[in-house]
């Protein structure tokens, strides 16, 4: 799905929603399944428990190989948290403001052994000025859609 100012995608993955929770609850899991390549890793992180909790995480823009930033760290903050149904994070720059961009996983339960994951990156409360300034979205769609399918194969190797 894609609209103005949110762009998602949806896979089926053979994995109960609690499975999938908590790899995207443990930032490690981040690193593990990111299909951007920024990712680099999590600084000191500690699973995610509750709207608020945050995340520190080493990251390095040069594999999108489109903005020249280098290696940089971002705090990521809960802004919503559903056991086993979502998980949404805000986005700041160490030091930097938060430009109201989040990111974040719905889990939708098929059955017990089935979870349908939408990724998605929703910018609709940033001010206008960061809008203007940001190309949308920040993590290509391509990039979401890796990270399912590295979430799906992640998944399976810790059940099989």
């Amino acid at each position: 799905m894609s609209d103005s100012e949110r762009v998602s995608v949806q896979r089926r993955v053979p994995a109960a929603a609690s499975e999938i929770f908590a790899l995207i609850t443990d930032p490690h899991g981040h690193v593990r399944i990111d299909g951007s390549g920024m990712l680099v890793a999590p600084v000191d992180a500690k699973r995610l428990e509750q709207v608020g909790d945050t995340f520190e995480m080493d990251m390095d823009r040069e594999p999108l190989g489109d903005v020249p930033l280098g290696r940089y760290k971002v705090i990521n903050t809960v802004t919503r948290f559903s056991r086993d149904a979502q998980l949404e994070w805000g986005v700041a720059g160490v030091g930097m403001p938060n430009v109201g961009h989040v990111y974040g996983y719905l889990l939708d339960p098929v059955d017990a052994t089935t979870t349908d994951v939408t990724s998605y990156c929703d910018w609709s409360g940033s001010p206008e000025r960061w809008k203007a300034r940001i190309t949308w979205p920040v993590v290509p769609v391509a990039s979401l859609e890796k990270s399912l399918e590295n979430l799906a194969r992640v998944v399976a190797a810790s059940a099989g």
